[in-house]
This record gives C-alpha cells, structure tokens and sequence, in this order.
C-alpha cells in the first residue's frame, strides 16, 4: 500500500510545479519589476519638483533638508526589519502590505499642506519602500531555484531599476509641465491600485523557517542602529562638520546599537539573522563588492552633474541627457548579465566590471574646462557598462550563497550595503573633492580673503561671491574657482579609480565558476482554475 501512494503522489507532486512555475513564474518577474520600478522612481522623482515645492510649502533649510532625505533614511532603516519579517509572515504578505501603505503616503504626500505633513508622508513612502525592496528580491530568490534561470531574472530586474533611476527626473519634469508638483507623487497611486490585485492573484507566498519567536527587540535594536549611522553618514555627505554633536552622537549610539544587535543574534538559537551566511566568503565578499562599487561611484555622479552644469554651463535638461548613456549601458549589462555570469564566473565577472569601472574613471580624468562630448560619451558608455556589470555579479553571488530560508535576510543586507555604500561615498568623495577644491581658491589677486573663503565652500557659491564682487576681481574669480572644481574632480576620479582596483582584489575571493546544481524546491506559483479543480477531484 505504501508503495502504491508513493507512487500515485510522486507524479502529482511534479505535475505541480510544471504548471505553475512555466510561463508564470516570468509573469511574476514582470510584477516585481513593476514593485521596483515604482521605488526607484520615486527615489529621484522629486528632485526636480524641489523648486515647485519650496515656492508653495515654503520650507525652511532643515525641512527642505528632511523633505528629501527622510525617504531614503527610513526605508534604508528599515530593510533588515521588514526582510526578516517577511521571511517569517509571508513575503508576499509583506509585499502587499508595502504596496498597500505606498499608495496611501503617496496620496498624503501630494496633498500635504505643509513641509511638516510632507515630511511625514516621505517618511511613510520609506517604510512602504522598505516593505517593497527586500520583499521583491527574495521572491525572486523563491520564485527562481535554478542558479541560471534567477541569473536572467536578476539582470532583468536590475536593468528595470536603472530605467526607474533614469527615468524619475524625466517623468518628474513632463508632470510639473502639465499639472502641480502633487502629481509627482499621486502617478503612484493607479500604479498601485493595479499593482494590489495582479500581486494578490499572481504572486506565490514563500517564507524561511518559522522555527522560533521572531526577535522583536532584536528587529527594533537594527533599525535604530542603522537610523543612527545613515543619519550620521547623510549629514558628513551634506558638508556637515564631522565634529558636530547630531553628527558624532548618533553615529556613536547606532554603531553601539548594531555591535549590540550582533552580539544578540549570535546568542540567541534562531537568530533575526544567520550571521553564519558571512562566514561563506562569496556571501561576505559579495556584500563588500556591493559597498565599495557604491562608495566609489556614487559620489562621483553627484560631482559630475555639478560639473556639467556649472562648469561646462549646461541646463538640467542638457545634464540629464548627457547621464542617459550612462542608464543605457547600465541597461544592457543587466540584460547581459546572466550570460555573462555563465561564461566567465562570479569571480571574473565581477574584477572585469570593477576594472572596467576604473578605466572609465581615469578616461574621464580628460575633462577639462571645455566641453568634448565624444570623451563624455565614451566614459558614460563604460562606466554604466562595468558598474552594473560588478553590481549584477555581487548581487547574484550573495542571493545564491543565502540559504533559501533566509531569502529576505539577505535581500535587506544587500539593500542595506547599497545604501550605506552610496551615503558613506558621497560622504568620502565629497571631502575629497573639497579638500583638493578650497586651497586653489586662497590667494586669488584682488579677491577679499573672506570672500575667498565662502567661495571655498561650494563652486556654486563661489559663483554667486564673483557675481558680488563684479569686475576683474570676480571675473578672476569666477576662472579660479572653475580650475580649482576641475582639478578637484580630477583627484576625486583618481581617488574613484583607486578605490574600484581595491574592488576588483576583493573580487578574487569570489567562486571561479556558477555553480549550478541548486536543489531548492521550487514554490507553487497560482494555479489556473482548470488545473486546480482537477488536482481537487483527483
């Protein structure tokens, strides 16, 4: 008898998967791609309606400072929180909830009446966001479970969050055109009204092991940490004084919290995270990979869109057209990443995209005071090329050296890198390119000393000191202050390029070849009905 039920269910049990997992697992890629789409656009989106907003809400400098930066601060707070949860409730659960509380902050944030209620709102749009981002990632990671197929799925779903980069100014200014700068966040909302019942019909549910309490304490212990040193790290990128209590205080109390979180975890029988997964070299490598990429470069595109618009004189539409090869080629290498990934390896893969990242680098240290659009070309060309490149092979090593368990986990820990990376590179490259700027700017002939020194801050200031001053003192001026930007974006590159070779030596710890023979069950997607009622009456 037991030979007979074995038998009459095995076949069952595979009739299962080549139903729901053909065609419709690539329908659920097309799903999450639109959840990151709809965070990625709404992560540069209001940086062009700033102006609108400032002239309406009338903010003052630290709430026009939190109107911007209160986004990315809570969802980056919150990944580590909300991918574990999601691991032990439901992904999928998690994931609509987010989509859920996204559509509603939206709809607040484009009616907000004042900079405080905006704030609050942004601040809602980050938790949402949080929700999304490691929720997507690890139903990918479920969804998937051949190495190869989720490589594909990957550089898809990478190539989609360069187009939401790409294209949020874009979509930004064509809505400030035609409507008020509320519609920046209210084109979220039919998006999402769409996006809840398609996510609810199509996407399966996945969770890791539930063995356990969830550590409730332990979720609140990482949040706060991680608030605490993103807050810190966002202030130093905004040219705060690195000795300035709001600065040092929290940078000290969240490292504290995370040294605390660690300790926690690695007492505790079923941990919020398996802090084992950084003992496997591919994973903790991965994740380093993730953080100097960002550390390098981010900073870098802030300082060459200043340069394109105050040296080279270009207009924002100009700049952003300009930048555009940079999303293409970005594009193109997550598409071909997968491929990529089978032929050379992990470890290959991602040394080629740090060193060709650096290469692109030092061509653009050619940029001078004049504008060569072919040199630009060409350094954007490679430098989207080769930043994807090492970011499609990091991510994809670290998502495959995860247990399946701890799918969300691990999606929060990559998310989490990517934004430190950025924020501590803003931070870095920012006083790099300060300190080789301001010195160029003190012995300028006719120039006052304290006009000097407030020129020394930024080139837009200085610009704004030379137009005061007038005259041969502020042409004089105006011409230091364009070398001195353009010899400090010239050591920043270096810095950049040296940093991205450090990179490609972390690479080498990297598994030499993709390892294929993954044997995680599949998930069942959503059956058709059809299917469904013939399986019930078998």
């Amino acid at each position: 008898m037991s030979g007979t039920t074995r038998a009459a269910v095995r076949p069952r049990r595979r009739a299962v998967p080549r139903a729901g997992t053909g065609a419709n697992r690539w329908v659920v890629l097309v799903v999450l791609c639109v959840s990151l789409l709809l965070v990625a656009l709404d992560a540069t989106v209001l940086h062009v309606a700033m102006p609108a907003v400032t002239e309406d809400l009338k903010p003052g400098a630290i709430e026009l400072l939190w109107i911007v930066d209160v986004y990315p601060l809570v969802c980056a707070s919150l990944l580590i929180l909300f991918g574990t949860l999601g691991d032990r409730v439901g992904r999928r659960r998690v994931l609509l909830l987010g989509y859920t509380l996204f559509g509603i902050a939206s709809a607040a944030a484009a009616l907000a009446p004042s900079a405080a209620g905006l704030i609050g709102a942004r601040a809602l749009l980050g938790v949402g966001g949080a929700m999304i981002m490691p929720a997507t990632l690890s139903i990918l990671r479920a969804v998937f479970p051949d190495r190869r197929e989720r490589a594909l799925a990957i550089g898809i779903w990478s190539a989609v969050a360069a187009v939401g980069a790409a294209v949020g100014p874009l979509l930004g200014g064509f809505l400030l055109e035609h409507f008020c700068w509320g519609s920046v966040f209210l084109v979220n909302i039919p998006l999402m009204l769409v996006s809840l019942p398609v996510g609810r019909l199509l996407l399966p549910e996945s969770r890791g092991e539930r063995d356990g309490p969830w550590d409730v304490l332990g979720a609140l212990m990482a949040a706060a940490g991680l608030f605490g040193v993103v807050f810190a790290v966002k202030r130093l990128g905004g040219g705060e004084p690195a000795g300035s209590p709001l600065t040092v205080v929290p940078l000290v109390l969240g490292a504290l919290l995370l040294v605390l979180f660690v300790r926690r975890q690695r007492r505790r029988a079923f941990p919020l995270v398996d802090l084992r997964m950084f003992a496997r070299p591919a994973f903790c490598t991965a994740v380093g990979c993730i953080v100097l990429a960002m550390l390098a470069l981010v900073g870098l595109e802030l300082i060459a869109a200043q340069y394109l618009q105050l040296v080279l004189g270009l207009s924002p539409l100009q700049t952003g057209l300009r930048l555009l090869p940079l999303t293409l080629a970005a594009m193109a290498a997550g598409l071909a990443g997968a491929r990529l990934l089978r032929r050379f390896g992990p470890r290959r893969m991602v040394c080629f995209g740090f060193c060709l990242t650096a290469a692109a680098v030092l061509t653009l240290t050619s940029m001078g005071g004049t504008d060569n659009a072919g040199l630009l070309l060409f350094g954007f060309l490679l430098l989207g090329f080769g930043l994807e490149t090492t970011l499609f092979g990091a991510y994809e090593s670290m998502l495959s050296e995860a247990p399946a368990a701890q799918a969300g986990g691990a999606a929060a820990i990559g998310e989490t890198s990517y934004q430190l990376g950025a924020g501590i590179g803003i931070a870095l490259l920012g006083s790099v390119m300060n300190a080789a700027y301001a010195p160029g700017l003190a012995g300028v002939p006719g120039v006052p000393a304290a006009a000097s020194a407030s020129a020394g801050r930024s080139l837009g200031e200085a610009y704004e000191v030379a137009g005061r001053l007038g005259g041969p003192a502020g042409t004089a001026l105006r011409r230091a202050a364009r070398d001195s930007y353009v010899h400090g974006l010239h050591v920043t590159l270096l810095v950049s390029a040296g940093l991205l070779l450090l990179g490609a030596v972390m690479a080498l710890r990297l598994p030499r070849a993709m390892q294929c023979e993954d044997v995680a069950a599949p998930v069942d997607l959503p059956a058709p009905r059809e299917a469904e009622r013939s399986r019930v009456s078998a």
